[in-house]
């Protein structure tokens, strides 16, 4: 069976006494090649030069590219706007599950902008440090079904049509297996699934309708060697064990302020499970000094000093604004920081 590199890399790290530093950082970038979002969205040269910069500039031991929500859906024909200083978003429209049949008919790989994604894969392959892992985002299963019926319906469906919802994630949870075999045929060494949407849910919920889809992706993808990431925006404290049974490799989990206590969590999961997380994007990192940014990364290495399986990472995504000395800063308080 092909290595697991996420968890060889975390093993070699603990064997030199340093924690793995790997921030969600892509947006940034974006300021430092002058470029904006919408063009690397859809410009894979243009997106490729963005992570090289942030390859470059921090050195980080996992990187991943811009965040993007809209992929799956756009390539399945659903509306999707295209602002050029935000992330595509896909606005709420009509949905009717008789829509499924021609949905099934949709070929993604031939998608244009899905197929972007791929190709600024391919090129992290070839042309970034082989020290940083690549790794890639895609829609959960429930996220997926809620950007295609909307996020309210989705909820409601959950208890008032949960067959028609089963049938959703299920046709949803097949698209998504599609893209991820395009994205680890390119060289992604990591998979990161996006359920945002699906925080709202309770625990069996949850269970239901994202962690058992998610665990047809990784049975899908189980002998490549690539590791599967759960992340969940908010406060995901309910849904942790949940995401921990779907037999992913980790978690990343979103800050204190959200609601999150990775000390808490850590408790709750296995060595085996990867605990990512959880410096707030928009606190310090946005609207601190450096020396505040310094301050906050070291007391949660601290608060995490007991758990070999920590990585330090994000909450989530840092905004385009982020100032990039309070990046090197979140990249020089983890990397200086000796376990004893």
């Amino acid at each position: 069976m092909p290595i697991n590199a996420f968890k060889q890399k975390l093993t070699d790290a603990q064997d030199q006494g340093r924690r793995l530093v790997a921030p969600l950082v892509g947006f940034p970038g974006v300021n430092m090649t002058r470029c904006t979002i919408k063009l690397a969205q859809q410009n894979y040269g243009e997106h490729f030069k963005v992570l090289r910069a942030v390859a470059e500039a921090f050195k980080p031991d996992v990187i991943f590219p811009l965040m993007d929500l809209a992929v799956e859906a756009n390539a399945l024909g659903r509306f999707t706007l295209f602002p050029q200083t935000d992330s595509a978003v896909v606005p709420k429209s009509l949905f009717s599950m008789d829509e499924l049949g021609r949905a099934a008919q949709i070929n993604i790989a031939q998608d244009s902008r899905l197929l972007g994604y791929v190709e600024t894969m391919k090129l992290m392959n070839v042309g970034l440090s082989e020290s940083i892992l690549r790794g890639a985002y895609v829609a959960g299963p429930y996220s997926l079904a809620a950007l295609l019926m909307g996020a309210d319906e989705a909820a409601i469906a959950t208890v008032l049509n949960p067959e028609d919802l089963h049938r959703l994630c299920q046709f949803t949870t097949e698209r998504i297996q599609e893209y991820v075999r395009l994205l680890i045929v390119a060289g992604a060494q990591v998979i990161c699934i996006l359920e945002p949407s699906a925080v709202m849910l309770g625990p069996d919920q949850f269970g239901a309708f994202s962690a058992d889809y998610v665990r047809h992706i990784i049975q899908s993808c189980k002998y490549t060697g690539v590791s599967i990431i759960y992340h969940t925006c908010g406060n995901s404290i309910h849904l942790v064990a949940k995401m921990a049974e779907a037999g992913v490799d980790a978690v990343s989990l979103d800050s204190p302020e959200a609601g999150v206590d990775l000390a808490a969590v850590a408790e709750q999961l296995p060595e085996n499970i990867i605990i990512m997380g959880n410096v707030n994007p928009t606190g310090n990192m946005l609207t601190g000094n450096p020396q505040d940014v310094e301050k906050e990364v070291l007391d949660l290495l601290q608060r995490m000093s007991d758990y070999p399986n920590f990585v330090l990472s994000t909450g989530c995504d840092l905004p385009q604004e982020t100032p990039l000395e309070n990046i090197h800063a979140f990249m020089r308080a983890g990397r200086q920081y000796q376990q004893h």
